[in-house]
């Protein structure tokens, strides 16, 4: 048993800080989490089950029980401690966000690409979405279908409309920057659309002890457009910087002879840009949200003037709850 107890209720850096967060969320979204066995992470979780309650073996070292934190926070959802999806993980956002930003900055010549890889973008984006919600806000599968048409249409009508609308009146260099455009338009419509029901009932909202509050649709508001915000941070470097570095590579000589070379450059400097900016993008604000409980006034009146009945003086002045990812 280890001589020094952890506390694993409390993240392992300050996340008050950015520096604090981006240590973290460097620590959990390390693309090669998301190759784990499931029986590993089993194993991690079986492990922080019996040293919370101190009957880990004799020798179990704190960086063992680290790295089974490490494991744990990766794999599994934290409102309701399921096991999820392992492409909807942040740890997958680098190896599946590489392969589809590569394409679609690649392919977006011929409309029949820009189809497709919108297509499989929105796909892969919806189970994101859907993975990292907040678990305590259920969704119906006639929600998660109109979310998932609405942001595929959505995406493909920003790439069509800009490609055709900018085909004759725009630089090469102009035109590549339309799948981010796409991209950013369906964010705003997808993850919304996906976490609907947070908007329409609230997120549960806790004191700073961890106890149900109440439910609160402006905490919704604030934590859905965060990640919509923070989502769109990520992809910003590689959809935006790669387009004029890639327009430049094609008028040397090196590349006109390499043709072939294009296509997977694009993809590995993809990822390059994502294994940096997901964490980045997921660190820009705290997971753990808060809001100032008379904000409440806003969005959920009859709720906060029952709070003051039921609590008085002792109705805390902030609340908190998850943002989701």
């Amino acid at each position: 048993m280890t001589s020094e107890r952890i506390n694993l209720s409390v993240p392992r850096w300050d996340q008050s800080t950015f520096t604090g967060r981006l240590k973290y969320f460097s620590w959990i979204t390390d693309p090669r989490l998301s190759i784990t066995p499931s029986s590993q992470l089993m194993e991690a979780k079986l492990l922080l089950e019996k040293y919370r309650k101190g009957e880990e073996s004799s020798g179990t070292t704190v960086d063992k029980i680290r790295r089974a934190q490490q494991l744990y926070l990766s794999a599994f959802h934290p409102d309701s401690g399921e096991l999820q999806n392992v492409i909807g993980r942040m740890s997958f956002q680098v190896p599946g966000g590489m392969v589809l930003i590569g394409a679609m900055i690649t392919f977006y010549r011929s409309n029949s690409a820009v189809i497709f890889w919108q297509w499989a973008n929105q796909s892969f984006n919806a189970l994101v979405n859907y993975t990292n919600r907040n678990a305590a806000s259920e969704i119906t599968t006639k929600q998660m279908a109109v979310a998932y048409v609405s942001a595929t249409t959505s995406a493909l009508v920003t790439a069509l409309g800009l490609k055709s609308i900018l085909a004759k009146r725009a630089t090469p260099l102009i035109q590549r920057f339309v799948p981010f455009a796409a991209v950013a338009a369906a964010n705003i419509i997808n993850i919304p659309l996906m976490r609907q029901s947070e908007l329409i009932n609230g997120v549960t909202v806790f004191d700073k002890h961890n106890n149900k509050i109440t439910e609160s649709k402006y905490a919704a508001v604030k934590g859905i457009s965060q990640v919509v915000f923070c989502r769109i941070m990520m992809v910003i470097p590689s959809m935006t910087m790669l387009p004029i570095l890639i327009e430049k590579l094609e008028k040397t000589a090196w590349m006109k002879r390499n043709k072939f070379l294009n296509p997977p450059l694009q993809v590995l400097l993809a990822g390059v840009t994502m294994l940096f900016m997901v964490p980045v993008g997921c660190s820009l604000f705290p997971q753990k949200c808060s809001i100032r409980t008379e904000k409440l006034k806003i969005l959920d009146k009859e709720k906060f003037e029952d709070l003051k009945i039921r609590y008085g003086a002792d109705l805390p002045d902030q609340l908190y709850f998850n943002k989701g990812l």
